[in-house]
């Protein structure tokens, strides 16, 4: 059986009508037809199934693209390594949690590529979830990576509803077509991360590119999908069910957070499931923690995942690597060019 190594991922391309061209700065290959608009690229995923709603309904299944394990299933990885992949503690919930002792990889990591706003949405509610099997919870953070004014607007996200809105308020704006009047829009800027509890109104602007962290779930419910807007086919809308998750009592998500200038590692979300760090590696190298399975999202510049005995895993603009738990302490980001990458903690 091949020893643990830092693991390399093809990225899963999808076509969204909100779609864009951005990608390709990242890496990925977009197709050659200019009007096949690629909105998201799902740079780690293990699930048995997707939500018709999100993911289309077919299995996503991140395969290896380096080493021993190339060409196969994150899952075969998992199997062979079990703890020495996720960490004990992480490997021993997850099996408790899943019934298996092979359990599937328990965040889904992203970039998407918004030229349009995406549909207005939510994720299940913790006691929506509690009655519904069939779904799940899903927290979620938004990195941005860039924002382009959409005309004379300015790039913003949606996040929560403003303060005093009701149902009743809120399914008249939707019947109205006026629903942003009552959604909390924040400036979309580059370097802030925004996270949104499972439960929270939200849409991605028009004009922003994110690196997305989430809990492996894609159950979502649209409130609001701009087809007047954007003359776009009509798609479903799930009022009702998006309605029962959403929490009226006027509580607002967390602030976005950004590394202060000239900080080499800097924490930029927190929640029970995962930790992000904007970090920039300058002339020393910063140590991943001991113990614990760590993933990068490599969002600037150049350098390598160096691990003692190993050879070293480079890293450009778009990489996604995966450094198991077994080795995650005898390794370090080293930067060759203006480096800059999430480093993504399970929690």
């Amino acid at each position: 059986m091949a020893e643990p190594y830092t693991l390399l991922f093809q990225p899963i391309l999808k076509s969204k009508v909100w779609g864009g061209r951005r990608l390709g700065r990242f890496g990925k290959p977009l197709p050659d037809d200019p009007n096949n608009m690629i909105g998201e690229s799902w740079e780690l995923a293990d699930l048995a199934a997707t939500s018709p709603t999100g993911g289309g309904g077919d299995p996503a299944h991140s395969q290896i693209t380096n080493g021993p394990f190339a060409g196969q299933p994150i899952a075969n990885a998992t199997a062979a390594w079990k703890s020495d992949l996720l960490g004990d503690s992480i490997y021993m919930r997850e099996c408790q949690k899943q019934h298996t002792e092979t359990p599937a990889f328990p965040l889904l990591l992203k970039y998407l590529d918004a030229s349009e706003h995406l549909s207005v949405q939510i994720h299940p509610s913790p006691a929506y979830a509690a009655s519904h099997a069939d779904a799940h919870l899903k927290t979620e953070s938004w990195f941005i990576l860039d924002a382009e004014p959409m005309g004379d607007h300015a790039p913003v996200i949606y996040k929560g509803l403003k303060p005093g809105t009701d149902e009743a308020t809120l399914r008249k704006h939707i019947a109205e077509g006026t629903l942003a009047e009552v959604l909390i829009s924040e400036p979309a800027i580059p370097g802030a991360c925004h996270t949104l509890p499972s439960g929270t109104v939200h849409a991605l602007g028009g004009g922003v590119l994110v690196a997305e962290v989430q809990t492996p779930s894609d159950t979502t419910f649209r409130l609001y999908d701009w087809t007047k807007e954007y003359g776009r086919a009509e798609r479903a809308l799930h009022i009702d069910q998006a309605i029962e998750c959403t929490d009226f009592t006027d509580g607002t998500p967390p602030e976005s957070l950004a590394a202060p200038d000239g900080a080499t590692q800097s924490r930029v979300a927190s929640t029970e499931f995962y930790t992000i760090d904007d970090t920039r590696p300058t002339d020393t190298p910063i140590h991943l923690p001991a113990g614990a399975c760590t993933l990068l999202m490599t969002i600037a510049g150049s350098g390598r995942v160096v691990t003692e005995g190993r050879a070293d895993t480079p890293l450009t603009v778009g990489t996604t690597a995966l450094v198991p738990a077994a080795i995650a302490g005898i390794t370090a980001l080293e930067s060759d060019e203006h480096l800059r990458v999430l480093v993504i903690g399970l929690a």
